[in-house]
């Protein structure tokens, strides 16, 4: 795989991530319970840290990291769709819409790691993944709780 295709790669994975972030955050602003708002604003900030560290691979690698989210596909019609799907709805809506956003990002970072990426890029790239399934799982969770607690 040559540069140019792996900084591609790196450049969804960003753009992913930022999506992400931004889903968190508007997540955070459709709860009132301090520590599912506190969940998804920490949720946010490790997006953050991912993009920042993808950035610093792209240019590691002598590309231009992309400057915000995806403007087309399922990822981004999937976060911005939290927006109007959580107006009114009560915790367990707003996990499960924030659940399908991860849903999208999970799948994301798993064809990156189907694809033939240098070794070190493809430790950050399962790195990252580990944490976007971690965060998929956590809020699965406590879907499930909310879903079981009505």
């Amino acid at each position: 795989m040559d540069n140019h295709q792996v900084v591609a790669t790196l450049n969804k994975l960003l753009e992913t991530t930022k999506d992400g972030e931004s889903g968190f955050h508007t997540c955070a602003e459709g709860v009132t319970r301090p520590g599912l708002k506190t969940m998804f604003e920490a949720a946010a900030r490790r997006c953050d840290e991912g993009a920042t560290e993808l950035e610093a691979e792209i240019r590691r690698l002598g590309g231009e990291p992309a400057a915000s989210g995806t403007v087309g596909g399922s990822l981004h019609r999937a976060w911005t769709n939290i927006k109007s799907s959580i107006t009114g709805k009560d915790e367990h809506g707003v996990l499960a819409e924030c659940e399908r956003g991860e849903d999208v990002a999970k799948s994301t970072y798993e064809a990156a790691l189907k694809e033939d990426l240098p070794p070190d890029v493809k430790a950050i790239v399962r790195g990252q993944y580990e944490g976007a399934k971690a965060n998929h799982d956590r809020i699965r969770d406590l879907r499930n709780q909310t879903g079981q607690a009505s």
